[in-house]
Order: C-alpha cells, then structure tokens, then sequence
C-alpha cells in the first residue's frame, strides 16, 4: 500500500484530534474531489514499517482520540489487505481507547451485500476483506463524494449524500445507525 501523508493533530476529519492517514487509490473519480492526487494507487510513498512506527508515535500520545483513514480510499482493491492489517494492530493495541473511522466512496449496502453483482468489477475475496476491515472501525463514513451536494457545514462528510454511519451500534442492531456526536 502507498500513502500520501500522515496528518497529525488533525481535528477535520472525525471526532477529537486525530491521526490521519491519506492513502493512495481511488476509482471513484468523483468530480470535485479535494485530493485527485490520492488516485493513483501507484502514487505516493510505501506505508513500511517505519511509516507505521510513525503512525503508532502520533496514536501513543493521550490527547489523541484516534486513527482516521482517508485517501484515496482506504477500501480501494490496492489498500484492503494492508488496511485490515493496520485497523487489526490499532484495535489490538489500544481497544475501546482510541477509535478507526474510516472514509470510503463505496456504500455500506456495497459492501454488506451478499449479491455479488451489485457491483461487477469487486471480487467475493474484496468484499469480505471489506467486512472484515467494517468490523474493526468505529465510525464509516460512506458514499461519493457528489460536489452538486457539497456543503461545507456537513459535519464529517462533503457532501449531504454521505453518511457518519456509527459502524458499532450498525452491526449490533443490523441496521443502519448514524452516528451522534
């Protein structure tokens, strides 16, 4: 997987100050995008261990709320298997103590379905990756990005299509639960 930058201290892109990894890959190709330069999965600079070491850094210090991944995007077929690794160790480390949010142009319904053909181009080894990498975020924010409904005073997202899914209280009740700050 290659990223684009860790953000540190970052208080945008979910609730509290947060670490923010932008990774590389994206097939969305949303217009209006506010990082085209994420889309090229080939882009970017290896995440290695040392850029991990990096991120563990940032997550270690008690002010910091939590990792957010963003992009890119962190479901993109480059990015699953190492993004399952990383949400894996995170949770693994601190628990309940820090949370994932995790931003994505794909739906939820995208990802839980069991029809394959929602979406042709995905492989039945993607979408279970996916649900796997569901089950370790806190917070998913889903949808494209769509600037005709751009809103600046959205909370969370860019544009009012998209929705701050509480992925927790989502699995447990099997319905989609928004999430309430």
């Amino acid at each position: 997987m290659k990223y684009h930058n860790i953000t540190k201290d970052d208080m945008l892109n979910g609730e509290g100050l947060r670490v923010v990894l932008w990774v590389s890959g994206c097939s969305h190709n949303c217009k209006g995008c506010h990082n085209p330069q994420t889309h090229d999965s080939s882009g970017g600079i290896l995440f290695d261990d040392k850029a991990e070491q990096e991120l563990f850094e940032q997550l270690d210090k008690d002010y910091i709320s939590g990792l957010t991944l963003s992009g890119g995007d962190p479901l993109h077929e480059d990015n699953i298997e190492a993004i399952y690794e990383l949400t894996k160790k995170v949770k693994s480390k601190y628990g309940e103590e820090k949370t994932i949010w995790l931003y994505s142009g794909y739906k939820l319904e995208e990802i839980i379905s069991e029809d394959i053909h929602i979406e042709s181009n995905i492989s039945s080894y993607q979408k279970y990756m996916r649900r796997r990498i569901l089950l370790n975020c806190d917070v998913f924010v889903d949808g494209r990005f769509v600037e005709e409904l751009k809103d600046e005073k959205y909370h969370w997202a860019g544009s009012t299509n998209q929705r701050v899914i509480d992925a927790k209280k989502t699995i447990e009740k099997k319905e989609i639960v928004l999430y309430e700050q």
